[in-house]
């Protein structure tokens, strides 16, 4: 048995996507079927749909979602019928290297759903599941460790930010970076992950934190969810960073764009001895230059950041603890609520630098 519902269709890349029905099977062994209440606008699902990360087509994307669940298949223990959820993209297999070694977010088999098609078109086509989870559709089907329960009176719309914006932005801060209180933290990229790390930097106590971005009309944004500064992008950012702490530079700087110029630009605002942590997805093609003598005589460390080095089934109860108490704003993130249908609209803010984060609601 199958249903059908409604999905936005990723014909293959750089073709906008078409609403169209997409038949859904009935979830499988260790299957779980989520009716999608929210589903948050990415810049991954944008570097997805242009090709700068590869992926099967055709496809529906969207990997950060929330919702309930409906069905689950022959042996699903930690759901039930009627649990709200969010979606986990990144789901850890908890046996591999990786996974054995305390780094579930490097899990070697976390994207074994996104290889092989979920669904199908009206004329049987196959369809892919973008990252495993295919969150822009009013109903998806995940592996059950695709799914992470929701802790009670956290407003599903919201909820969705956190499997992918919060837990990478938050956990960038918390946990692959430990900024510890006190310590300057500079943000480059105020789009959603942009503005979980501000929020985090916040709640570590670095002072100061340094809100950076090319659109102006995101400074009181920035301030009020936690900035003490807000600068704006361009030639004289190094300076105008290094006058705010004692002419050294930043102990932390984030890196939530993806791109050479600007990982240039947080390595360039950092401190003798700081750290660089890049959290931006960037193109395969898109080189770093870096001196071998700076980065000797620098001594700053410069890293990725993979999912806010997370582990969701640890990390999303925390995070809705932080909600319930006031330390994380959901609500101010979202800055467009959307129809399904208006996601080219969506992806076209994000290419140009406009608004957090659009959520896409259904109803």
């Amino acid at each position: 048995m199958s249903d059908t519902v409604s999905a936005a269709v990723f014909p293959a890349v750089g073709e906008p996507p078409r609403i169209e029905r997409v038949a859904l099977p009935d979830p499988g062994p260790g299957q779980v079927r989520v009716r999608v209440a929210a589903a948050g606008v990415c810049h991954s699902d944008l570097s997805l749909a242009n090709g700068v990360l590869p992926h099967h087509f055709p496809a529906v994307l969207g990997h950060e979602g929330a919702g309930t669940v409906e069905a689950v298949g022959p042996g699903v223990e930690s759901v039930a019928v009627g649990t709200p959820v969010v979606l986990n993209w990144s789901p850890p297999c908890r046996s591999c290297w990786y996974c054995a070694n305390g780094e579930p977010h490097l899990c070697e088999r976390a994207q074994d759903a996104a290889q092989r098609p979920y669904a199908e078109l009206a004329d049987g086509t196959p369809v892919y599941a973008g990252l495993g989870t295919a969150a822009f559709a009013e109903a998806t089907v995940v592996p059950e460790n695709g799914v992470v329960p929701l802790p009670e009176a956290i407003d599903p719309g919201a909820a969705a930010l956190l499997g992918c914006a919060v837990l990478t932005g938050w956990g960038a801060v918390a946990n692959t970076s430990a900024v510890a209180p006190g310590r300057s933290a500079a943000v480059i990229g105020l789009g959603g992950v942009g503005l979980a790390v501000l929020q985090a930097a916040r709640h570590a106590g670095a002072d100061p934190v340094i809100a950076v971005d090319s659109a102006p009309a995101k400074r009181d944004l920035a301030l009020g969810l936690g900035a003490t500064h807000f600068l704006a992008a361009g030639d004289t950012l190094a300076g105008e960073v290094r006058g705010l702490t004692g002419g050294r530079g930043v102990d932390h700087a984030f890196e939530v764009v993806g791109a050479s110029a600007t990982i240039r630009a947080a390595w360039d605002i950092t401190r003798r001895g700081g750290e660089v942590t890049v959290v931006g997805a960037g193109a395969l093609e898109d080189t770093v230059a870096l001196s071998a003598l700076e980065v000797f005589y620098t001594a700053r460390t410069l890293r990725g950041c993979f999912y806010g080095s997370s582990d969701p089934q640890r990390d999303i109860p925390l995070l809705a603890g932080h909600v319930r108490a006031g330390d994380l704003d959901l609500a101010s993130m979202v800055t467009d609520e959307i129809a399904l249908a208006d996601l080219p609209a969506a992806f076209a803010r994000m290419r140009e630098g406009r608004g957090g984060r659009s959520v896409v609601r259904f109803p």
